[in-house]
């Protein structure tokens, strides 16, 4: 089989970063799924980014809790971590859930003792500006809000496809609250022979709809990516009777790596790697650039 054309592309300005760490991965023949979890784990890395692992903006009771899944296109294997405390790379412990094949599904707890028996270490992910933050909510007695998780879809040199979902959920959520990032087909979804999307927004709207198993269905009919994500924002839409007062966006990439995103909200960019440019993309809006 010929060599095809790597693609990674990652949700928000700050998938720059990550895609240049899947990058690395794919120009040096590497695989796709370990491309995302590789650009994935940058964006877990940075405190800076404070919907999503480390330095994350805590629940209500002040703990950090971590959500993340990773789908393989080649082995139809998934894997999948939530409401995980204490352990900063909650995607790459989806990966050895999906490695070792057995569940798909780990929580809470059980999701922590896997992670330290596969050597992964135990840590405060809260820095001191989470922590401040946190006090200053308390004070304000804020509700739920963030929700700028990081979805990552990358192509191979072999054509595989793969994806990574990882966040630290909206801010100030309920204790064991769990979005749509960890849920397969919800917050993400991927059919190595088809094509992937992944989200971002509000979880429970996307949970609702099954969205990103949406798309890759409406990809198995016919429709291109970008059609694909608008498809379903329509339908979210449709759902809410017009009332759309949340952001919800979705990218999504084929085995032919064409791809696209959109967003029910101004605001929403994505950032795509092929050839040899990394540049952001603004996603097509509900209202605006499609209805």
């Amino acid at each position: 089989m010929a060599k095809q054309n790597p693609i990674i592309l990652s949700t928000w300005n700050f998938g720059l970063q990550a895609n240049q760490a899947g990058w690395s991965v794919l120009k040096e023949g590497g695989a796709a799924l370990d491309a995302v979890e590789a650009a994935a784990s940058v964006t877990e890395n940075d405190p800076s980014i404070t919907s999503v692992g480390y330095g994350g903006y805590p629940n209500e009771d002040g703990v950090i809790q971590l959500d993340a899944a990773v789908i393989d296109g080649k082995t139809g294997r998934m894997g999948s971590v939530a409401a995980l405390e204490g352990i900063r790379n909650p995607c790459a412990v989806a990966r050895k859930v999906l490695e070792k094949n057995k569940h798909i599904y780990l929580v809470g707890e059980g999701a922590q003792n896997f992670a330290l028996k596969e050597g992964f270490q135990l840590e405060n992910l809260n820095t001191p500006q989470s922590a401040q933050w946190y006090a200053e909510q308390l004070k304000k007695r804020s509700a739920d809000q963030g929700h700028d998780t990081i979805g990552v879809l990358a192509r191979d040199e072999e054509g595989e496809l793969a994806t990574a979902c990882t966040t630290s959920g909206l801010a100030m959520k309920w204790a064991g609250r769990v979005g749509d990032s960890p849920i397969i087909g919800a917050g993400l979804y991927l059919d190595g022979k088809i094509g992937g999307a992944v989200g971002t927004g509000v979880g429970e709207r996307a949970i609702e709809v099954c969205a990103s198993f949406a798309i890759v269905e409406f990809m198995r009919n016919g429709m291109s990516p970008q059609n694909a994500c608008e498809e379903l924002l329509r339908r979210v839409v449709n759902r809410h009777r017009g009332r759309i007062d949340f952001q919800l966006a979705f990218i999504a990439l084929n085995r032919e790596g064409r791809f696209g995103g959109a967003a029910l909200q101004e605001g929403f960019e994505y950032a795509v790697y092929a050839g040899d440019e990394n540049a952001l993309r603004p996603g097509a809006v509900y209202g605006r650039d499609f209805q």
